[in-house]
């Protein structure tokens, strides 16, 4: 296994490979792009997890999976059906989730696993979807769902899903795990509320690059959240959600909403 990450480091941001006991070894060059060690190791003590990725496209899946769309009486699709998050959303493990100041509404986490892109593709098939994932990792895809619904016209998915913080990712990008055998949990202040196997894909990660390349261009770092399952509610101010994958770890942000201005 191979975990790769992002590190506070000498005033501004470093990768590397994090090892057993948590220490990084710091590497040079593109991540995606056959990296170099430079000799240098941060000891586990030292090391202050940034998001591990910063992407181009921040792409997400709705209705991609049996057990939620059997619940909710969804028809199963043969496609991706995706959204746009905006890049600027992420953030990384125990940054704080705030929704903007103006919004009082409904703020809800969403456990996915994320494919991070580390080649160039475009109009692939399956094997070449394959071969185009660099890694996994954790992502909290949070939606603000009471804008999403408010316009009943036009279903806002990109405004309810891009403010700052809304999309919690890491702590790692892990490189050598089968999807199919990990499962997805969530626990809001130590208490599990999702817990579902990956297995239950609708579309499964080959799959699911392959055909979003037939429509958009995928480039090395590119993020896909792969859709989530049963369980998904609304966060209350002060609670700790924390999204493990397994073969990747766990995930872990604060929900502390900004405070209303007088």
């Amino acid at each position: 296994m191979a975990k790769w990450v992002r590190l506070a480091h000498g005033g501004g941001e470093a990768f590397g490979m994090m090892a057993e006991d948590g220490s990084v070894a710091i590497h040079r060059g593109d991540m995606f792009d056959r990296p170099t060690p430079t000799g240098e190791v941060v000891p586990a003590g030292a090391v202050h997890l940034r998001a591990p990725l910063r992407p181009g496209k921040f792409i997400g899946l709705w209705n991609n999976f049996f057990e939620l769309a059997a619940k909710q009486g969804n028809t199963i699709p043969a496609e991706p059906l995706y959204f746009l998050k905006s890049p600027s959303a992420i953030i990384g493990p125990d940054v704080p989730i705030r929704p903007p100041a103006s919004y009082t509404g409904r703020v809800i986490y969403e456990g996915e696993l994320g494919i991070v892109i580390g080649g160039r593709v475009a109009n692939a098939d399956p094997a070449a979807g394959a071969a185009a994932i660099f890694g996994y990792t954790c992502v909290n895809d949070v939606t603000a769902t009471d804008i999403l619904t408010a316009d009943p016209a036009f279903p806002q998915w990109a405004r309810a899903k891009s403010p700052d913080s809304f999309g919690p990712v890491g702590p790692c990008i892990e490189t050598a795990i089968d999807p199919a055998s990990a499962r997805v949990r969530v626990l809001l202040n130590g208490r599990e509320r999702q817990n579902y196997p990956l297995s239950d894909m609708i579309l499964p990660p080959a799959v699911i690059v392959a055909l979003l390349s037939r429509e958009m261009t995928l480039e090395p770092g590119d993020l896909i959240a792969c859709g989530t399952s049963v369980g998904a509610l609304p966060m209350r101010p002060g609670m700790i959600v924390e999204v493990a994958v397994d073969g990747i770890g766990t995930l872990r942000n604060p929900f502390a909403p900004t405070e209303t201005p007088a």
